[in-house]
């Protein structure tokens, strides 16, 4: 910039981790308005030892402005001094930022260089503009048999995988980033335990794909504030990868119920009027503006995201998986271990099943949940003491085949040899009148001479 913006001392207000400063007018000595989101550096004149604090531009009313202090206000005196710097948070971005891993303002966290000297983008863009998106069309795969086979994962998809604490939810999504078929993996962490940013990153590491990873992570431990800036790196990082690079840029979000948790965090700071549960008034609109960076570029690559969202108590009513459910195309639903494949659903999955995959897909599908809705038919049969049929039985093995072979989600294996796995647990259960399937793909796939028990 060609001006210094002037330093302003007149502190109005502590609380939290909050600073409100009174900022006058601009005039010819200032470069101009101080903006929404821009990043101003705090010193406390009377402890010179003190390092500088980061802040935030959180609110603006007239010449009152919010701000809020990354490393909080502890030791902070109202003394101090402010100044803006005229832009908003940054993120380095380059192909050096490839296997590494970040804290909530972008500081290397993994012992590696600094990369201060590296060229930095902004990281509070709009969202694409809807006449460069293309209509979905790509599968990703995931080596994951319930997700390939029954929800497929599509490219440029927004989809969150709905759990409850204590499920293996960060299991599941590593071992999506792990065999995702994608170009860069861009992974945000947010309120995670160490033990959990570790076992990221040894997961990417032991499946060899942490050279073309990039993890943001926002620990318990940090202040509430860098938890809100975690997705906006991921997702300016993987829009810069997916339209400059074009590249297949896949984002893993864990756990987007602790961002809103965030949100209405400094939102009770700023006694801003809570809405439904406590939660902010906008919180879909602060959702949304996330999940909408999911994005297939024209002559470009794309961003497709899959996030974490925890439901307490199990709640799907919850705020946070309420309007989730309203933003993104369907769910990947998480309970007692396994992907419910009927409280999951892929609305995008119809774009490539049978189209980029394999013709026998779409019939495969829709007769393996057929008959695993006949199987939990027949185990509530058998709960209940009604006697039970030769087909009864055969629908109860049936079942146990389908959860232990595609239910278990630390199952992993390519779409093709699930799929034909498909066809050797129906064969091992039913003869093949009795699938009910188009006859020209039974006489193709279905194994011939197999025995059924």
């Amino acid at each position: 910039m060609s001006q210094l913006l002037l330093s302003y001392s007149k502190i109005l207000e502590i609380v939290g981790d909050l600073v409100k400063v009174y900022v006058p007018e601009p005039d010819s000595n200032t470069t101009g308005n101080i903006g929404f989101g821009d990043l101003a550096i705090i010193e406390n004149p009377l402890d010179p030892a003190q390092l500088p604090a980061l802040a935030q531009v959180i609110e603006m009313d007239r010449d009152r402005i919010s701000l809020q202090v990354f490393s909080g206000t502890k030791g902070l005196s109202t003394q101090a001094s402010i100044r803006f710097l005229g832009h908003s948070m940054q993120v380095a971005f380059s192909t050096n930022i490839l296997g590494r891993a970040f804290s909530g303002v972008g500081v290397p966290i993994d012992g590696g260089p600094d990369l201060k000297e590296e060229p930095h983008i902004e990281i509070d863009g709009p969202t694409v503009n809807p006449a460069r998106r293309v209509l979905a069309s790509r599968m990703i795969r995931t080596d994951v048999p319930m997700i390939d086979i029954f929800n497929t994962l599509v490219e440029s998809q927004k989809i969150p995988i709905f759990s409850v604490a204590g499920e293996p939810y960060n299991q599941l999504l590593a071992q999506i980033g792990a065999h995702a078929d994608a170009d860069i993996i861009v992974f945000g962490g947010i309120g995670l335990i160490f033990d959990d940013y570790y076992f990221f990153k040894k997961a990417f590491e032991d499946a060899g794909v942490l050279a073309k990873t990039v993890m943001y992570v926002h620990l318990g431990s940090d202040p509430t504030v860098e938890a809100l800036l975690v997705p906006d790196m991921a997702l300016a990082v993987a829009e810069r990868f997916a339209v400059d690079e074009g590249k297949r840029v896949l984002v893993l979000l864990t756990d987007m119920t602790a961002y809103a948790d965030a949100l209405k965090e400094v939102g009770v700071a700023m006694e801003h009027v809570p809405s439904n549960r406590g939660y902010i008034g906008d919180l879909y609109s602060q959702l949304a503006r996330r999940y909408e960076k999911a994005c297939d570029y024209k002559g470009a690559g794309s961003v497709t995201i899959l996030s974490v969202t925890t439901m307490p108590g199990d709640d799907v009513t919850h705020p946070v998986p309420d309007n989730t459910g309203y933003i993104t195309e369907g769910q990947f639903y998480l309970h007692d271990g396994v992907l419910d494949p009927f409280g999951s659903l892929s609305r995008l999955k119809q774009h490539v099943i049978g189209k980029v995959t394999r013709e026998d897909h779409g019939q495969i599908m829709n007769t393996m949940v057929r008959f695993y809705a006949a199987a939990q038919d027949a185990q509530q049969k058998q709960a209940m003491s009604f006697e039970l049929t030769e087909y009864d039985l055969r629908l109860l093995r049936f079942g146990d085949l389908f959860r232990k072979r595609f239910m278990d989600i630390s199952v992993t294996i390519p779409l093709e040899k699930a799929l034909d796995l498909c066809w050797k647990t129906l064969a091992e259960c039913f003869e093949a009148e009795e699938l009910l399937m188009k006859q020209d793909l039974v006489d193709k796939y279905f194994p011939v001479g197999s025995q059924r028990s």
